[in-house]
């Protein structure tokens, strides 16, 4: 279920964006952002109000956005090589990292997140949402110009595969492809997360350590699927817009529209989200070296820092 319905996912939303001209990039950054947090949305949203493990809920945030970068992002920079665009330098990474360092702060104000610093977070997210549309807007308009000369010069197709030709292009059918990836992904994640919780909480493990962990790597697998899945078909914005975008949405979203609800404890929670920031930052040292792009000794550092980020975890324990 993860497997296809990232293939689906991530071919419907590159074909979608080109339909309708929008950048890829964008489409990383807003659409499959947002759908492949709807596990940690869901996740800690039902933690928070229904079972009040802060533990969780803090612990789904702080360790998906650690593992999103020096995982997700590490293995697949190994597979191929990541560009980072022009965009994701100017904006996105900058507002990721202000949204970790706030992330921070907020949460050492008295030592938990109240329903004004959820407002505050939900705020950013519509303010980071509302830059991206105009500068959708903008380069839609630019790219609405330059494809006025194309013409539809191809011969048409008839029988079965003209059928499926002509549906395949339609934009209600390409929406309808998006949406069934994303309920497989979520479903399929879904499993996951609540099998991997039964297996620790078997096990006497605590709820910060089953949402550093356990929690947090089986919500972060909508990310890893399409990521790589992404970055194998060559899409490679959708990639690394579907990192950055899913951090800032775990942050701003997730955490932001849990305290809305209800209050959320940080204690305990300071030097892993150190840790998320490190990894923000190194994210940022490698995107903006020459050359832009995140070569495969990059991913292996990333990498590395996962192993030492699970053992530093699991030696609390």
């Amino acid at each position: 279920m993860l497997v296809k319905g990232a293939d689906w996912f991530v071919d419907s939303a590159a074909s979608l964006a080109k339909k309708i001209h929008i950048p890829e990039l964008v489409i990383g950054l807003t659409l499959v952002a947002f759908g492949t947090s709807a596990p940690e949305l869901s996740v800690s949203l039902t933690s928070a109000l229904k079972t009040a493990s802060n533990g969780i809920t803090i612990g789904n945030v702080v360790g998906s956005n650690i593992m999103n970068i020096v995982l997700i992002l590490g293995l697949t920079s190994v597979l191929c090589k990541i560009p980072c665009q022009r965009n994701s330098l100017i904006l996105d990474i900058p507002y990721m990292l202000m949204a970790t360092v706030l992330f921070i702060i907020l949460g050492c104000i008295g030592n938990q997140f109240s329903q004004i610093d959820g407002i505050i977070l939900v705020g950013l997210l519509i303010v980071y949402i509302a830059i991206l549309v105009i500068i959708s807007i903008k380069q839609k308009t630019n790219l609405f110009s330059e494809d006025s000369e194309e013409t539809d010069s191809k011969d048409s197709l008839t029988g079965i595969r003209g059928f499926i030709k002509t549906i395949s292009d339609k934009a209600w059918f390409l929406i309808l492809l998006v949406l069934t990836g994303l309920v497989c992904i979520i479903y399929g994640s879904d499993l996951v997360v609540k099998s991997a919780t039964n297996i620790a909480k078997y096990c006497g493990v605590s709820d910060r350590i089953i949402g550093l962990t356990m929690i947090a790597l089986g919500t972060s697998l909508p990310e890893l699927v399409t990521s790589v899945t992404a970055a194998r078909k060559g899409k490679t914005d959708i990639a690394i817009g579907n990192i950055i975008g899913s951090n800032i949405f775990n942050i701003l979203c997730v955490a932001g529209v849990s305290a809305c609800f209800v209050s959320i404890s940080f204690k305990g929670f300071f030097l892993d989200s150190i840790e998320a920031l490190i990894s923000a930052l190194l994210l940022a040292l490698l995107c903006y070296l020459p050359g832009h792009t995140i070569k495969r000794w990059g991913g292996f550092l990333l990498l590395a820092f996962y192993i030492a980020f699970m053992a530093k975890t699991f030696m609390t324990i």
